[in-house]
């Protein structure tokens, strides 16, 4: 089983298999994360013009299967810039995950990471804000739920 160090990071000479990139789309900021069964191999918060070229580029990089864009707030222009690069041939298939909870699964994600010290350890995770955005969690929460539920027939 995967460590909680090595579980964001990949190996380049490990092979992926099926590929993701996951996107959780915002009107200011999305998260960005290359998803693989188990393993996150990148992720980052960008503004979301930056989106479909950081896309692009780590479709090829990681030769990714499809690009997975959660449906929550501002999805709809992250779809249609999507879909422009998309025409270009620069881009894989781009599908559409729910992102119902994503938000919570991603704040517990974040502290399996950065664990809380002193009295925050008392608190519920539920309870607590990370003290900076965690996009990019969400969006790899959206990815490995593509995969989980897509994986099979790929």
């Amino acid at each position: 089983m995967p460590t909680r160090s090595d579980r964001w990071s990949l190996p380049s000479a490990e092979p992926l298999g099926v590929t993701v990139v996951g996107v959780d789309p915002g009107l200011e900021k999305c998260g960005v994360a290359v998803c693989a069964p188990g393993r996150i191999a990148a992720r980052a918060i960008v503004a979301p013009a930056a989106v479909p070229e950081l896309v692009a580029r780590w479709a090829a990089e990681y030769h990714v299967d499809t690009v997975v864009v959660g449906s929550g707030t501002g999805s709809q222009g992250i779809i249609a810039a999507l879909g422009a690069a998309s025409r270009t041939g620069s881009l894989p298939a781009i599908a559409i995950q729910e992102e119902r909870a994503t938000t919570l699964a991603a704040r517990r994600r974040y502290f399996e990471d950065h664990p809380r010290r002193g009295w925050r350890r008392f608190l519920p995770v539920s309870l607590q804000v990370p003290p900076e955005a965690y996009d990019d969690y969400a969006a790899a929460v959206i990815g490995e739920r593509y995969i989980k539920r897509a994986a099979p027939s790929m």
